[in-house]
């Protein structure tokens, strides 16, 4: 009988760097110009006034203020309306 030797299993081989994700700067504070407030995977949170959004989906600061966090119903393409969380920024003078 021919036999072929059990295959060990591998562990500990899909250790990652976490990929810091989350709000960097929370509601009530303040921002400059270019800031990062919210760094996300796809557009759970959408730019409001006063803040970009860039390629990779991060949330940045537009103009220097603070910072707040609202929500909306934002509409699709089919018609149908999903809940998000707009950040913008105020300018604080």
């Amino acid at each position: 009988m021919s036999h072929v030797k059990a295959g060990g299993s591998a562990k500990n081989i899909h250790n990652n760097a976490g990929r810091r994700l989350g709000v960097k700067r929370f509601g009530g504070q303040t921002v400059n110009t270019g800031e990062i407030i919210v760094r996300q995977t796809g557009s759970t949170k959408v730019a409001g006034p006063g803040t970009f959004i860039s390629k990779n989906f991060t949330i940045h600061a537009a103009v220097d203020g603070v910072v707040s966090f609202t929500k909306v119903r934002k509409g699709h393409f089919t018609g149908k309306t999903v809940p998000r969380t707009q950040v913008s920024v105020v300018n604080a003078k």
